[in-house]
């Protein structure tokens, strides 16, 4: 056989080992799809006081595991538990003022039952004058005298009936109905809840991670110090919009992290993002910006899907952010077969990559 003879041969050697390499790669693609754009993730609670102050006590240390409602760290109560003082005295203060006003309500009424007797009085001594003048009994300066003393007597029965009217109004219900007694209790119990919030607490279970936080810092309500990561691990990966034509929940993958080479772990498929950030639009009033690009083949969108291992220990051992390779296992048993020896292959690759 000649040389060119021999190279010819190569040549078609090499367009065979080419077209079954394509041919597996795109049956591959869609019969049992595979991506390294995958990672585990956790919830991160960003932990915010809710008052301001010097922090005085810290509970926590870095990379802690905290339960719900442990206490992380707390801040100076000297002038929250002021502010209860001054709300409980307030409260005393406002009963103290509802009793006094009872006082004054009870002489009130005595005022104005004493102006009614004393009404209908000078109203009998002024009809009887008005009667003896009738008869040239009695003088007419008598007569004035007797009804506009009358009149007077009237008008101060009004005025005693407006005055108790008046405190009856600044009085209020009586009992724990009172406004004002709402209203100091109101104070009271949103004094106590500030002197509560000088505790924080993890509102989940979690670790404590990248601790930067020292006894004798002043912070601010609201102003993120902890952060809080999640003892439940999600999988997270990115396939091909394409790759996702016969898979959904419930589809059965196999993982392979970078930190455990040469392993591979069962897992399901949760659930798979109804979007991704390229189909979000915002109402900012302008107009739209069609995508323009000079490439024959544009990239092809990936779509995110959730997948569960089924080793929670594995998963729970897992840090935020541990890259990963997914396998989706097809219902086939020929193609599943390929698919687990496709992600073990991947796997070991991970020892010298």
């Amino acid at each position: 056989m000649t040389p060119d003879q021999k190279f010819a041969r190569w040549i078609k050697y090499s367009c065979a080992i080419f077209v079954i390499v394509f041919a597996y790669f795109l049956i591959a693609d869609l019969a049992m799809p595979v991506t390294p754009q995958a990672m585990a993730t956790r919830v991160v609670t960003k932990i915010a006081p809710r008052v301001s102050g010097q922090i005085t006590q810290i509970y926590v240390h870095n990379n802690q595991a905290v339960k719900k409602g442990q206490v992380l760290f707390e801040i100076d109560p000297k002038q929250y538990q002021l502010a209860v003082q001054k709300a409980k005295l307030n409260l005393e203060t406002v009963k103290q003022n509802n009793a006094q006003l009872d006082a004054s309500i009870a002489a009130a009424r005595a005022d104005v039952t004493a102006s009614e007797t004393n009404l209908v009085q000078k109203q009998r001594e002024a009809k009887r004058l008005d009667t003896l003048f009738a008869r040239k009994g009695t003088s007419q300066q008598l007569r004035d005298d007797a009804v506009s003393v009358a009149t007077s007597a009237k008008a101060n029965l009004l005025a005693s009936k407006a005055r108790l009217q008046q405190l009856i109004v600044s009085r209020g219900d009586t009992g724990e109905d009172n406004i004002n007694i709402r209203v100091a209790q109101n104070e009271l119990d949103q004094a106590k809840l500030n002197l509560s919030y000088t505790k924080v607490v993890a509102e989940n279970d979690g670790f404590v991670t990248n601790l930067q936080l020292e006894s004798g810092t002043y912070t601010a309500a609201g102003n993120p110090l902890i952060a809080l990561v999640s003892d439940k691990v999600d999988v997270i990966a990115d396939f091909r919009e394409k790759s996702l034509r016969h898979f959904g929940a419930q589809s059965k993958a196999l993982i392979a992290f970078d930190s455990k080479p040469g392993q591979v772990f069962e897992a399901e498929v949760s659930s798979v993002d109804a979007g991704v950030s390229d189909g979000q639009f915002d109402a900012n009033g302008r107009l739209a910006a069609p995508t323009t690009s000079n490439r024959w083949v544009r990239d092809a969108q990936r779509m995110r899907m959730h997948v569960n291992l089924e080793q929670s220990d594995i998963s729970q051992a897992m840090p935020a952010g541990s890259r990963a390779s997914v396998q989706l296992l097809p219902d086939s048993a020929l193609f599943a077969w390929m698919a687990r020896i496709q992600i073990r292959l991947l796997s070991y690759l991970h020892y010298i990559y």
